[in-house]
């Protein structure tokens, strides 16, 4: 059993927190949960929410952090998400953007699967396996007031950051974002001042 028994970040207090300590920062979310805390923070422009792409949010954050170098991009996804991109994390490590920063909304399970117990609450740290792939700025949440350490840093840019905030498995009413993905990508070319298509 890891830590995610002992404690819970509430994870709507925690994303909404952040969110407004983060105005500029460009987000990308995770497939399912992490997408509707995102949204029930406040939808904006520079909010990208992935649907059914399990696995992509750090790949496409890594992109966005190289190719949006003096914004601040921050990636918001679960457990079960980075569990399946993991190998992700070690370009990051390679790439070392120092824009980027990755939370991870811990649970120890595959909440849009049925609740399977994930690998994080059989005894992977995924802090340790950041700091494996070269990662030396992560860190486990544990407590709601550590938010602002994670905001601190998305703001000052001066490196990648991987925090692993360690949740609750329950789940808060689903508040939906838009469903539509050329939507979602139309508009946030338009925010970074792209033409769309």
């Amino acid at each position: 059993m890891n830590a995610t028994a002992k404690v819970a970040v509430d994870r709507r207090a925690f994303i909404a927190k952040l969110l407004q300590a983060t105005p500029d920062a460009l987000v990308v979310t995770g497939l399912g949960s992490p997408s509707y805390d995102v949204f029930a923070a406040g939808d904006r422009d520079h909010n990208f929410y992935l649907w059914g792409a399990m696995g992509g949010s750090t790949s496409l954050g890594l992109g966005l952090a190289l190719a949006q170098p003096s914004k601040s991009v921050v990636v918001i996804t679960g457990d079960g998400e980075q569990l399946m991109g993991i190998g992700s994390l070690g370009t990051i490590g390679v790439k070392q953007p120092k824009n980027l920063t990755i939370v991870v909304l811990d649970n120890g399970h595959f909440g849009e699967t049925g609740m399977q117990r994930s690998h994080s609450s059989l005894g992977t740290s995924l802090t340790a396996v950041a700091k494996g792939f070269g990662i030396a700025d992560a860190f486990t949440v544990e407590r709601l007031d550590e938010c602002a350490q994670v905001a601190q840093r998305i703001n000052a840019r001066q490196g990648v950051t991987f925090a692993q905030v360690l949740i609750g498995s329950d789940e808060p009413q689903r508040m939906l974002p838009p469903r539509d993905g050329v939507f979602v990508k139309n508009r946030f070319r338009a925010a970074l001042g792209f033409s769309t298509f």
